[in-house]
């Protein structure tokens, strides 16, 4: 009988380890790819912006925004934003082309944003834009390639149609958070008094593409950016903050885990 009873407590032992298995099992299949604890590269970041194409030739987008608790598990801030992205869909970030209206995938940093309105209450470095502003993507000129520029100045090197002027999109660019893809490191940005612009000592890859923003929706697709309804930008905008070092993921769904 003992040796029935040290049995039956084996195998009761077995099926309630195998019990523990199955739960820890399905609990990790309940975690979506999305979630910040299944996401590779968001290294220690406490804020995670997560944007998840409706698929790789799809302009359809869904973000959601999540932060880290003290306990280390992570909450989601709101429910999930519609979004729109790049008109032509998506590329990996190390394969994209400019003007190919393809939004990057991969992992970023967010550590600026700007606007041709004042701050909106964001605490991430803010630049209140004006008429005057561009920002360049001449890949003739890699010492200003992707970098803000206060004026078209007589003694610039690059060149005006090759920069957007941010004054000509005012809808779109009120508020707008600048999304690290392809971004020259700010540690080497200083000023040219004698061509009056930005310049960078390590440029960014002049094939890649500039401006990748997150912004305010225009009326439809992007042509590489990120874009949500007004209200949604600027609760993200006031969210984020960099002693919380934000990142956006972003990706098709069916490859965000890869990102």
């Amino acid at each position: 009988m003992r040796k029935t009873l040290a049995a039956g407590l084996a195998l009761s032992a077995v099926l309630l380890g195998l019990g523990v298995v199955w739960a820890l099992s399905a609990d990790a299949a309940a975690v979506p790819a999305y979630h910040p604890a299944r996401l590779r590269n968001i290294g220690d970041s406490k804020q995670v912006v997560v944007v998840t194409g409706n698929g790789r030739t799809s302009s359809y987008a869904t973000l959601r925004a999540y932060q880290k608790n003290a306990d280390g598990s992570w909450s989601q801030k709101w429910a999930g934003m519609a979004a729109r992205n790049g008109y032509a869909g998506w590329e990996w970030a190390s394969k994209r082309v400019q003007d190919t209206g393809t939004t990057p995938m991969g992992t970023f940093r967010i550590t600026s944003a700007f606007g041709l309105k004042a701050n909106p209450g964001t605490k991430v470095r803010y630049t209140h834009a004006d008429g005057n502003d561009y920002w360049v993507g001449d890949n003739r000129d890699a010492k200003t390639y992707n970098l803000f520029q206060k004026s078209a100045s007589a003694g610039r090197t690059w060149r005006k149609g090759e920069a957007e002027r941010l004054a000509s999109y005012p809808k779109q660019y009120e508020y707008a958070a600048v999304i690290d893809f392809n971004r020259p490191w700010g540690s080497t940005i200083t000023w040219n008094p004698a061509h009056g612009q930005y310049e960078t000592s390590r440029p960014a890859n002049t094939k890649r593409g500039s401006a990748i923003f997150l912004h305010i929706n225009g009326s439809g697709s992007t042509a590489g950016c990120v874009s949500l309804k007004r209200a949604d930008l600027i609760a993200v905008l006031k969210w984020l903050d960099p002693a919380k070092t934000p990142r956006i993921v972003m990706a098709p769904l069916a490859d965000i885990g890869r990102v």
